[in-house]
Order: structure tokens, then C-alpha cells, then sequence
């Protein structure tokens, strides 16, 4: 098993290299590689970058267009359904 994939189960303290443990199947874990470093194995190591960057330059990144609601028709369904409610509320009262 390689460092980089090793993970450790927060659970059952089993280590694995799977999605959840095989041996309790909780998909809580930790690298391995976070409390021992793995070597560089490329001729070329990777720039260093710290986790908060990685994490402001995703957040940086343009995020796709919010899409459009499936539903436009709902809220103004809601809203007729509401004043119909209404108005026969009222005019039951005045009976």
C-alpha cells in the first residue's frame, strides 16, 4: 500500500486504502500522509501550496451561472392559490 493512498479509520483505527473501512465500513478517515510526509517520487515536485491557497483560489474561480428555476410558474401558482384563500375567507366571514 502507498503512503499517499494509506488512510486511517477514525473509527476502528484500521488502516486501508479503500472509500470506507472494511472492517466497519464508516467512511471517517485520515491520511496517513498528514502525520508522515511521503517523498517526492517526480522528477518535477509539485509547487508548494498551502491548503488555505488552494482553498481561496477555488473560491476565487468563476462558479457556473446559477441555473434558472425548473418551477417559475410555482410561486405564481402559490401567490393565486394564496388570494383565492383569502378572498373566500372573507366573503365566508360575511356570511
Amino acid at each position: 500500500m502507498q503512503l499517499r493512498v494509506a488512510r486511517l479509520c477514525l473509527d476502528c483505527e484500521e488502516i486501508h486504502a479503500d472509500r470506507t473501512c472494511p472492517r466497519c465500513t464508516s467512511e471517517s478517515f485520515a491520511l496517513i500522509s498528514r502525520w508522515v510526509p511521503a517523498p517526492e517520487r517526480r522528477a518535477r515536485p509539485r509547487p508548494d501550496t498551502t491548503d488555505a491557497e488552494t482553498y481561496r483560489a477555488l473560491l476565487a474561480a468563476e462558479s457556473p451561472e446559477p441555473r434558472p428555476s425548473s418551477h417559475p410558474w410555482l410561486k405564481g401558482g402559490a401567490m393565486l392559490a394564496t388570494i383565492g384563500l383569502g378572498s373566500w375567507l372573507l366573503k365566508r366571514r360575511r356570511e
